[in-house]
């Protein structure tokens, strides 16, 4: 017998789809170098009985595009209806290997972009309904608060914005650091001093792949000398080292570092320098979705996946991927996106339901000074964020800093990230390459 599943329940009249640009400052990666502004994407459905929902996502136009046209078959939905929501979605845009994701360090398929989108907003909508938060939704807490670490990153002198590298010469503590110069490592010393005494983190991870690798494991070495045996300390090069660089240094920073993010490109490579290292090697990149981890199992690609809700399909999916570490011994932490305060309280929600936490998540949160949340920005104490009061997210849209950044958007010019366009600005013969090193 069939089901008419959109014969009774809550039904989606509203959907909303705002891009917006969040000042981001001169930030040097693998890729290239951050523009003034990130782009994010705002989502916002509503229910025929005027209970909405919120998500963000990373800003994308080709994204913002296919949003706009799941509209048409989003409304009229049951949010509760997540499984048909998906099978909707799935049947009508193309499924994308995760080959197609290309060289950049940031995914950019559209099916997953789409529907964790959508099901946050059904999940915020849900919990509203039956007054329940978000970590409910996903089997309940197993911890108040969610721990995240330092995020340093090379970086221009600036703080983002219309010019891009204006500075401001009164700010003082982090407001500081955020706008100074990074590096070398004895300027990257004094960003993870600032950062972690502004909002308490207990690790570090720097972003590597933008120098040469001795200068970055200089670095390394300096952060272990500043900040003590105590304070785990990690590395992502994004895949530029080739296997024998891999090698070499990771051996140098053996009984350094907690792990090694994504050293060199591909499971195969990846295999053959955890083979010869004892340090952990963790991933965003090699291991990106359910396909790809027969293989990684097979190889032993890697020990710690960093999964992103925006990129594994949705929270309730990121809950499968845990249980799939747990039965192959491997650890899950979380990779991250310059993100303000809506995808942060996702990822609290997720964090704080995923078992056997090992490794604190990362996030960009402290290099955006901007917010959409009524809250104002979410608060860290002792590098945690407690898992936010309320039904659903515990978030709400600010409604004017919304429409603000909304007006940078149309105001920027920006449509999608390219950090290699970016860093031609500053050296015009540069170019991206997958291996460097």
């Amino acid at each position: 017998m069939s089901l008419n599943l959109n014969s009774k329940g809550p039904k989606i009249k509203e959907f909303h789809i705002t891009p917006i640009a969040v000042v981001d400052p001169p930030l040097l990666n693998a890729a290239g170098l951050h523009a003034p502004y990130a782009l994010r994407t705002v989502v916002e459905l509503v229910t025929d009985d005027n209970i909405s929902g919120i998500s963000e996502i990373p800003g994308n136009i080709a994204i913002d595009i296919a949003l706009e046209k799941s509209k048409s078959l989003i409304i009229g939905q049951d949010p509760f209806q997540l499984n048909q929501i998906r099978d909707i979605l799935s049947a009508n845009f193309d499924t994308e290997d995760t080959i197609k994701r290309g060289d950049t360090p940031w995914d950019q398929r559209t099916i997953v972009h789409i529907f964790s989108a959508i099901e946050v907003a059904c999940l915020d909508i849900i919990g509203k309904i039956i007054n329940r938060p978000v970590v409910d939704l996903l089997g309940g807490r197993r911890r108040e608060s969610v721990p995240f670490s330092a995020y340093l990153f090379y970086k221009y002198e600036g703080a983002g914005g219309a010019l891009g590298f204006d500075t401001n010469p009164n700010a003082i503590g982090w407001d500081a650091a955020r706008q100074a110069s990074a590096l070398n490592p004895n300027e990257i010393v004094t960003q993870a001093k600032a950062m972690c005494q502004e909002f308490g983190f207990q690790s570090i991870k720097l972003k590597g792949g933008v120098f040469e690798p001795r200068q970055e494991v200089d670095a390394v070495l300096a952060l272990r000398e500043a900040f003590g045996a105590e304070t785990p300390i990690r590395i992502d090069p994004n895949a530029l080292w080739t296997v024998e660089t891999s090698i070499k240094y990771g051996k140098e920073m053996e009984g350094v570092i907690e792990y090694l993010e994504d050293p060199c490109r591909g499971q195969e490579n990846m295999a053959t320098v955890r083979k010869a290292l004892k340090t952990p090697l963790a991933t965003n990149m090699c291991t990106t979705s359910f396909e790809d981890i027969p293989r990684s199992i097979e190889l032993g690609a890697e020990d710690i996946i960093l999964s992103d809700h925006h990129f594994w399909g949705g929270l309730q999916a990121s809950m499968t991927l845990a249980g799939v570490c747990q039965t192959f011994g491997r650890d899950l932490s979380m990779h991250s996106n310059s993100h303000l305060g809506i995808s942060l309280a996702a990822m609290v929600h997720l964090g704080a339901a995923i078992p056997n936490l090992r490794y604190a998540l990362d996030t960009h949160y402290p290099w955006q000074s901007d917010e959409i949340i009524t809250c104002g920005r979410l608060k860290f104490e002792d590098g945690q964020v407690a898992v936010p009061k309320g039904a659903g997210l515990g978030v709400e849209l600010d409604r004017q800093a919304l429409e603000k950044l909304h007006q940078n958007y149309l105001k920027c010019g920006l449509t999608k990230r390219n950090d290699e366009i970016e860093m031609q600005k500053v050296q015009p013969d540069w170019k991206f390459m997958p291996t460097r090193w």
